[in-house]
Formats: structure tokens, sequence, C-alpha cells
């Protein structure tokens, strides 16, 4: 097992939501936090987590970032890909410009901070990352392809980035977590359509669906805080963890064995579109 008295962790994201859940779990369970915010003066109730202020979108402040918590603690252990941003809207209708913006947060983003820690990492030959990508990505939802399309990407980079860094004794792990009390369905880009567009009554039926689940199904967030300290204690971690609802889940499975027109078909009733 992990001495987790050692551990220097390092998660994007901390301020609110999984990022807040497994922040505060890991850091009374003996672990060194740290988490960074776009406004980390904003929130309060950290005590023993450092929250730094850093945008991971920035593309500049990542190695100042990692260089800070080095200076510190010497090293990081893990670094938990956390950070990330909602979307949803008919593709026709979506502003490039957006869904660049959502790639930016939900993966390139991530690469940043990734190469950023990769050098010390190395160095100690050893270490651990973890990508919270979400179960959005393998069910293909209508009217969140980018949304999708972002947690999906961090899900076949984690898979391939295990296989490059397995010589370094560097671990990578994808968590697919589905709907948790997190208020990323508020937060997100969510297009406003007009009342003339021709997506306007099926967009209308997926949002007040989407919106019903959050609020019916939605799960506590420290769910994925605990899967969390159970793979950062676990010797031998696997790639790929699916969490949350039973139906979420066994949607994976169903689409795997079901033919894909059928499964769609059911993914459109389900959402009433």
């Amino acid at each position: 097992l992990f001495i987790l008295m050692k551990k220097i962790v390092l998660i994007s994201g901390a301020s609110t939501g999984f990022g807040r859940s497994i922040s505060k779990l890991l850091s009374s369970n003996g672990l060194r936090v740290y988490g960074t915010s776009r406004n980390p003066d904003n929130y309060s109730d950290f005590e023993g987590i450092e929250l730094l202020k850093y945008d991971l979108t920035s593309f500049k402040d990542s190695k100042k970032l990692i260089d800070k918590v080095l200076t510190i603690e010497g090293k990081i252990d893990i670094l938990i890909n956390n950070a990330g941003s909602g979307f949803a809207g008919p593709i026709e209708e979506m502003v490039i410009k957006d869904a660049k913006k959502l790639f930016d947060t939900n993966f390139f983003g991530h690469i940043d901070l990734i190469q950023a820690v990769l050098p010390s990492m190395r160095k100690n030959k050893g270490g651990l990352i973890i990508n919270v990508t979400s179960i959005a990505g393998y069910n293909n939802i209508p009217f969140g392809s980018i949304y999708c399309a972002s947690k999906y990407s961090m899900e076949c980079l984690g898979a391939s980035l295990n296989m490059e860094l397995k010589d370094f004794g560097i671990r990578v792990v994808n968590i697919a977590p589905g709907d948790y009390k997190t208020k990323i369905f508020d937060k997100r880009i969510k297009l406003e359509l007009n009342t003339n567009s021709v997506y306007y009554q099926k967009y209308k039926k997926f949002t007040e669906v989407s919106k019903y689940n959050m609020d019916t199904r939605s799960r506590d967030p420290i769910e994925v805080a605990k899967l969390v300290l159970k793979i950062i204690n676990s010797r031998n971690p696997g790639i790929h963890y699916k969490i949350g609802h039973f139906l979420q889940k066994f949607s994976i499975s169903l689409k795997k064995i079901l033919p894909e027109k059928l499964y769609q078909k059911l993914m459109m009733d389900h959402y009433k579109i």
C-alpha cells in the first residue's frame, strides 16, 4: 500500500464539485493536497488544503504551478485532472469558439498540465495520474456531442498514456462518473435557442429530461472521492472505472450488445426526442 502520509497530491478544479470532495477526503486521510482554482479567494473552508490560483486554459501557467509545488514539497506523487465544464446544444447552431473553449478546459488544458508534471514524476521513478472523465463519453448523448467528445478524448488519452509511461513506474487511471451533485449542469455552456429553431422542441425536451435526471438521480460526489482514495491505495489499479447510477452504468453494457440503431432509439426515447 502507498504510505499516505508522504503522498503529495495536485488536483485541478478543487474549489467545487468532485474536486472539493476529493480534496477534503484525501486531506483528512493524511495526504498533502494542493488544489487549483481560478479564483481561490472566493472559497473558504479548505483547512489543510492549499488552494492555488491557476487557469487551466491559460497554457502558460502550468510549469509555474508545478514548480511552485515542487519547490515546497520536492515531488508530486499524484496528479488528478478534475477541472471540467459542460456544454449542450445542437451542432448546427453552436459557435466553434465555444466548442474550442470547452476542449481547452476538458482536454487540452489537462495535456498541458500532464506535460508539466511528467519530468518530475519520471525523475522520481513513479507517479499516478487520475483523469476524471464522464459516463457521457461512452453514451453519446444527443445535444451533448461536444461534451461527450471531450470526455471520451480524455479516456483515450489516459489509456494510451498509461502504456507510454509504464516503464517509468507511472500509472494512468480514468474515472467516468455519471450524474452527481456537482453544479456542472447549472454552470455548463448551454445554447439558448430561438423558438423558431428547427431543434427547439426536441432540445427543450432534452433539457427538461436532463434536469429531471440531475434533480432525482444525481448522487453524492463523496462516492467518487472514495473511489479516488481506493485507487490511490491500490497496488495495481485498473485503467477504466465507471461509477454512478446503475442504469447509467448498465447503458454502457447495453451499447456493447445491442445493434447501434436500436441503442440510439432507446437513447432518443429516454430523452423524449
